[in-house]
């Protein structure tokens, strides 16, 4: 085999949003990387909707940002249409989300990954991971030609063979119009690995012209409008509006009285379905009490006339979806410019990897994105900067890059999979995060902008600005509780205005601020700082005012949750040898691999008696 000549510290197979994530995480921390592209042109692409943030993903994307990546960055240089998500709800759940120009995402994140030292991108089709001794020593493309490296990270997206699936007719493709890698997943099972089978889809895309929009309500961006990155000004980009529209009882009879053509219910789909992202047909058939179901018809970009059909995703033959689509209200003379297609393909069950993402089979094989059955840019972009960091801290001979489930939603995410592992493709919410009042978006930059200046991710400057801004708060927020105000006239006139009950006594400004119809106008107001306050101060101090007790209870948990964490499994022990466990849950055991007591807790099966048993034996080895 011939091999070319430069030895890599770390590949990265795959330049989707978890590739990218990776690749530039590993070079920028020193280290030689490679990645690799079955085609250049498709770098950071968008197959389904082109779109970043929303419920969840949203913090996930500032996180991704706090800890040096790029998809935020990009997000902003590229977004049409931003909307704040939740803001009716309390602030653990307010979520961003941007609709991106397409096409400008690919090409600002591909000028990022082709500028960058250390980092070399090339085209190519990897067929197989050459292994020797238990360890990855690189990777051969479909020409036959290696590439050496001590490290791997696969972020192979929906390509594993990656089956397209219209009504009768399916074809392989890792995407519709792109190639599927059918060589790899044959490679990995010959090392030993599993692999199951998943299915995901995407809606027709419609022309712009061919679109009545008058029946339709508009939702236009929001204005203001906050930039996901810390370090970003602004939106770039002209602002578009989005429509949305309904679908309604003739469109459903469509789809029910030709179910049995659809792929996923014809029989022709054998994968597991996104039960959080259900297609239209799915809707039909799994909520048979909607009579009507919403659409919302986001424009791809700029410079294209394509309109992205949010909620007509389906796998119904061409004709139908024609039928489909023009008994919509707005849509009567639509053209489809694309199809919706499903699209089934292979993944690795994510028990099968340490919280490193690495697999425990084979030393230096990182994986990350849909690959460990996950969905969505948002969630794959964080696996890869997490896999591409932990490359790099290997080669490196660093320690491990790990945030707990109290840290980072990201955390909360690795957790679940290398824990739980997953049967069905894998979606990020805020109800996975049991501290998501500790885990909001707002202070994404304040937990976690430090830990990616240690890892080299971050610049020193932006180290310290985050810093200073955590003394402004601190500081502001002991000048509020210190501050008492008198029930002087003016004082109570501004209450009653602001619907706000008058005060008989003096009363300490943090308490007022902790009233539900009153803001920092207040503060501003009765008692201002000598000094502007920084906005971004102003909302952590309201935050940490008006739900103080909820964050000092939340802190409490976090205390109870960290004993457990701190309660380490050594390495290498015997849980077949603990009498009082039952052999399904040794064996789960024994495949996980959990890494504290806390890590054990939260496994699939797992009582407390079992619990009880794992920590007593642990403390009986420890007094040995």
């Amino acid at each position: 085999m011939a091999v070319y000549p430069t030895k890599y510290d770390v590949i990265v197979v795959g330049a989707g949003h978890a590739g990218c994530e990776a690749a530039l995480a590993a070079a920028r921390m020193g280290c030689r990387v490679l990645m690799m592209a079955m085609d250049l042109d498709k770098i950071a692409t968008m197959p389904c909707s082109p779109s970043i943030g929303g419920m969840a993903k949203g913090q996930l994307v500032k996180e991704i940002d706090a800890l040096g990546g790029e998809m935020a960055k990009v997000t902003d240089k590229t977004a049409i249409n931003y909307r704040k998500l939740n803001t009716k709800k309390g602030p653990a759940v307010h979520s961003s989300r941007t609709q991106n120009d397409k096409n400008r995402y690919h090409t600002v994140m591909k000028s990022v990954v082709e500028k960058i030292p250390n980092l070399d991108v090339k085209q190519a089709r990897v067929d197989e991971l050459v292994v020797e001794n238990g360890k990855v020593a690189g990777v051969m493309d479909h020409t036959g030609y290696g590439f050496e490296a001590k490290t791997v990270v696969l972020a192979t997206g929906t390509f594993l063979s990656g089956l397209v699936h219209i009504g009768s007719r399916s074809f392989k493709a890792g995407r519709a119009g792109e190639f599927a890698s059918y060589a790899l997943p044959e490679s990995l099972r010959k090392l030993g690995f599993s692999l199951g089978r998943l299915k995901t889809g995407t809606p027709p895309r419609l022309h712009r012209s061919s679109i009545d929009f008058s029946k339709m309500s508009r939702q236009d961006s929001d204005h203001p409008a906050e930039p996901f990155s810390y370090s970003s000004q602004g939106f770039v980009l002209p602002p578009q509006p989005s429509y949305i529209g309904r679908v309604g009882k003739k469109t459903i009879q469509i789809v029910l009285d030709n179910i049995k053509l659809s792929a996923l219910y014809g029989g022709q789909i054998t994968g597991t379905s996104a039960r959080y992202c259900p297609s239209f047909e799915d809707k039909v058939m799994k909520f048979p009490h909607r009579d009507s179901h919403q659409v919302i018809f986001e424009p791809e970009g700029i410079d294209t006339d394509e309109i992205y059909a949010s909620g007509l995703g389906n796998s119904l033959p061409v004709e139908i979806q024609l039928e489909v689509v023009r008994s919509v209200e707005g849509l009567e003379c639509a053209e489809i410019m694309r199809p919706a297609y499903a699209i089934e393909y292979d993944y690795v069950n994510p028990t099968n990897l340490s919280p490193r993402l690495e697999t425990k089979k084979i030393s230096g094989l990182f994986l990350a994105g849909q690959i460990n059955g996950t969905s969505g840019y948002e969630e794959a972009a964080a696996q890869g900067l997490w896999a591409g960091i932990n490359a790099a801290c290997r080669v490196q001979d660093r320690p491990a890059f790990l945030l707990d489930r109290s840290q980072a939603y990201m955390g909360v995410m690795v957790d679940d999979l290398v824990t739980r592992g997953t049967s069905e493709p894998y979606r990020m919410f805020t109800s996975r995060a049991e501290y998501r009042l500790m885990l909001r978006e707002d202070n994404a930059d304040l937990r976690l902008t430090e830990i990616g200046h240690e890892l080299g991710l971050v610049s020193a400057d932006t180290v310290n600005e985050v810093k200073d801004r955590r003394k402004q708060i601190h500081d502001e927020i002991h000048r509020v509780r210190k501050v008492v105000i008198k029930p002087t006239p003016e004082v109570n006139r501004y209450l009653q205005d602001h619907d706000s009950q008058a005060i008989d006594n003096g009363m300490h400004l943090d308490q007022l601020l902790k009233r539900s119809e009153l803001d920092y106008v207040i503060v501003d107001t009765l008692a201002p700082a000598d000094e502007p306050v920084d906005k971004r101060v102003v909302r952590q101090v309201e935050i940490e005012v008006k739900y103080e007790g909820y964050i000092h209870k939340q802190l409490k948990e976090i205390e109870k949750f960290n004993d457990l964490e701190d309660k380490k499994i050594p390495e290498g022990f015997d849980f077949n040898a603990l009498h009082g466990l039952s052999n399904e849950l040794k064996e789960k055991l024994t495949i996980v691999r959990p890494l504290s007591l806390g890590q054990a807790s939260r496994m699939d099966g797992m009582t407390p008696v079992a619990l009880s048993i794992l920590m007593i034996a642990l403390k009986a080895r420890a007094g040995k």
